[in-house]
């Protein structure tokens, strides 16, 4: 069990699936793995979080474990863009996952807002950071996700945004409408606006 334990806690990664586990001990007997959770569980070396998903006991990544809930997915939307600047409205207890289906969770004090997007976009990596144990959005891809998913969005700031970037990610949705909507948006960034 030490090596396990060592194993965890030497590791990146802050949230573990049941099967992640199994690797990491090479245990393929279901009832042995359950068994050896349950016992590390119990000696609070590990924590809970949820069915199949377990923490280490001196905290873990919220994106992280909202990440590995449903998979595949990642995190995007305004979890992204309001950390690089583009929304600033507080979306600090809510989590926005792109998935497979759409549902929400509630993971401690985090909502998990997870949304479904068409496979073929869910699955390609461009855009998608690995970031210590999961997958997030670039600025550029979560402004795409929310203007596919979204046919009139109001960003409060889009000067993050790296518009050559951004339409090179623009392929992936393949969608005429959408890159309509882009165009408006890149049309609105650049013109001079009148504050009078």
């Amino acid at each position: 069990m030490k090596s396990l334990t060592f194993s965890l806690y030497s590791s990146k990664e802050t949230v573990f699936s049941t099967q992640e586990i199994s690797m990491i001990l090479k245990e393929p007997n279901l009832n042995r793995l359950k068994s050896r959770i349950n016992y590390l569980v119990k000696k609070e070396k590990l924590v809970s979080i949820r069915k199949g998903l377990y923490a280490k006991t001196n905290g873990y990544e919220i994106l992280e474990a909202a990440n590995k809930i449903l998979t595949p997915s990642y995190i995007s939307l305004e979890t992204v863009l309001q950390k690089s600047g583009v929304t600033f409205q507080d979306y600090s207890h809510t989590i926005f996952v792109l998935s497979y289906q759409t549902r929400e969770i509630v993971l401690g004090d985090s909502s998990i807002c997870f949304k479904k997007i068409k496979d073929e976009i869910l699955t390609n990596p461009e855009g998608i950071i690995n970031k210590d144990g999961y997958f997030i959005a670039s600025p550029e891809r979560a402004f795409l996700d929310r203007i596919y998913l979204d046919k009139n969005y109001y960003f409060d700031h889009l000067d993050p945004i790296d518009w050559k970037k951004a339409r090179h990610l623009l392929k992936l949705y393949n969608n005429k409408a959408m890159e309509r909507r882009f165009n408006n948006y890149v049309n609105d960034f650049f013109t001079p606006h009148n504050n009078d």
